[in-house]
């Protein structure tokens, strides 16, 4: 059952960028690249960055996670950012990292948010990590891409890509890693324009903004920074069958998706209702892809944690 709802939104605020990066070890001897974003004090949140993406993407939750006294954790995976690549890596690897991470953190239990491409890192963490997961949110969350149709809804520029990397895995690969990869690290910028000239009219709005537009920019141009393997790898990845299951993810899931979005159709969330054992809806009429996340972050991180803004 659809439940659609119209939180109201939220007028984005940008903090500075900033110039470092924390790491950590993994126990092979992985360097892990994290920033913290939001309350340093405050309820532990695990953000999921989108793909292609980096740990600079959880900047637009920033504001929204001090108002509400969060913790906000942004690590690059493997490949991405400041995060060393890691060959032969599985989506069901990534709870192994996020556990040396809360741990080099001293956090014990905590809530994840997985963005779009962060969506199956989420749950696969939300799914190993019985014992310290207390709940997830999928925001615009990708999902599996399974059935006959597996991109119907999709902008025609991320249908093609899916679709080539899917029925032609190795030359999907090689073409990403030597010839798509290297353009957009070169020029990040164009992969914002190919946003724009594919997006609603929601998300054409927030995305006029300058602010977050180099918010934006500055994510993916950090995603390439050590080159195009781990981006590379990870389109293998989420478009090959994943190695868990939803029946495994036991918490509560809390599902947002604009039914405007042509980035991650709202299909992809629907089949994630009718799978997740403990799930909530929250659809919004109109909204896109961006737009969910610039304008409704306050209120999918308060109903993750539980937690109000101040009266």
């Amino acid at each position: 059952m659809r439940r659609v709802c119209q939180p109201a939104a939220i007028q984005l605020e940008l903090t500075a960028m900033p110039t470092d990066a924390h790491l950590c070890r993994t126990p092979d001897g992985r360097a892990l690249s994290y920033t913290e974003w939001g309350e340093p004090s405050g309820i532990p949140v695990f953000y999921c960055h989108g793909f292609p993406g980096s740990r600079l993407e959880a900047r637009l939750a920033d504001a929204p996670a001090r108002t509400l006294g969060i913790r906000l954790v942004a690590p690059d995976r493997p490949g991405f950012g400041g995060s060393d690549f890691q060959p032969n890596r599985r989506i069901t690897d990534w709870p192994g990292d996020v556990t040396a991470l809360a741990d080099h953190l001293g956090v014990d239990r905590f809530h994840v948010i997985g963005v779009s491409g962060g969506a199956p890192y989420a749950l696969a963490a939300a799914a190993q990590l019985q014992d310290r997961v207390e709940a997830v949110a999928l925001v615009c969350g990708l999902g599996e891409f399974i059935g006959d149709s597996p991109t119907a809804g999709m902008n025609s520029i991320a249908a093609m890509a899916i679709e080539f990397r899917r029925h032609w895995p190795q030359l999907g690969h090689w073409a990403y890693a030597h010839l798509i990869g290297p353009v957009l690290r070169r020029f990040p910028d164009s992969i914002f324009q190919v946003l724009v000239g594919h997006a609603p009219d929601a998300d054409r709005d927030v995305l006029a903004d300058p602010a977050v537009r180099d918010a934006i920019v500055a994510s993916y141009e950090e995603a390439f920074r050590q080159g195009s393997d781990g981006p590379a790898h990870e389109l293998g990845l989420i478009t090959s069958p994943w190695e868990f299951n939803l029946a495994q993810v036991t918490q509560p899931v809390q599902l947002w998706h604009g039914d405007a979005d042509q980035t991650v159709p709202i299909a992809m969330a629907e089949r994630y209702a009718e799978n997740l054992p403990d799930v909530s809806t929250h659809f919004i009429p109109g909204e896109g892809h961006f737009s969910l996340i610039v304008r409704h972050m306050q209120p999918i991180l308060a109903g993750l944690t539980g937690r109000q803004p101040p009266a």
